[in-house]
């Protein structure tokens, strides 16, 4: 269980709060209008931006303080995050050691996890040579390796086309299922929350607001975000 206890976002012309608790093995879209800090959340979950105030809680222990490295979770950025002089297998790899000094059952995990999302044949070519979906499947890998409970993804599938997308939402709910993480996503497209949430975080006006139901809240929105759905 992560819970955000008065977190604070506080930056130039940006400020951003939240009291909520995420619990084990749920999926949680993140949606609102674009600038609200929906990125910044993340980002502040993980560690990559400092609290301006309040607490982060694992489990009952203060992680406010901890390396992104340390924390209990990864993230799945836009750009997929992959190296372009490194191997898709080395790719993954990073997930498990950045000095690529893999032992053999880590070796072993990294190839279980292209064949878990359908690369174990594209593992010694370089993510220029691949497709847009087989590097989402590369990034989605590296993810997998690290075996974290709680799996954070900002819009990692935007540029790819409704079938691809949709095939991809697929496999993040698949592998989420298999390892029993949670999952935080990101999204703008209405029709990624009913594909995979069970929860929305709707994220607006310097608020992120605690977890609603998805399929009720996007039935019934109230007027903001129906303001925002259009």
């Amino acid at each position: 269980m992560l819970k955000l206890e008065k977190f604070e976002i506080r930056q130039t012309d940006f400020a951003l709060s939240a009291d909520m608790v995420l619990e084990p093995r749920t999926k949680y879209a993140v949606i609102g209008p674009s600038g609200a800090g929906k990125s910044t959340l993340l980002n502040a979950i993980c560690g990559f931006i400092s609290l301006s105030g309040g607490r982060l809680l694992w489990q009952g222990s203060d992680i406010t303080q901890a390396d992104p490295a340390d924390r209990p979770m990864t993230m799945l950025f836009q750009d997929n995050n992959l190296f372009p002089h490194l191997s898709v297998q080395q790719n993954v790899g990073l997930g498990l050691r950045p000095d690529l000094r893999l032992q053999r059952d880590e070796k072993d995990r990294v190839a279980q996890a292209l064949a878990r999302v359908g690369l174990q044949d594209h593992a010694d070519k370089r993510p220029g040579a691949l497709s847009g979906g087989q590097q989402s499947r590369a990034a989605l890998a590296r993810v997998l390796v690290q075996a974290r409970p709680l799996v954070l993804l900002d819009e990692p599938f935007a540029a790819l086309g409704p079938a691809l997308r949709n095939e991809m939402l697929d496999l993040v709910q698949s592998l989420i299922e298999e390892t029993g993480a949670a999952l935080m996503m990101v999204t703008h497209a209405p029709q990624d929350v009913r594909r995979i949430a069970d929860q929305v975080i709707f994220v607006e006006g310097g608020r992120a607001h605690a977890p609603q139901p998805a399929a009720a809240l996007m039935d019934n929105p109230p007027p903001e975000l129906r303001a925002y759905l259009g």
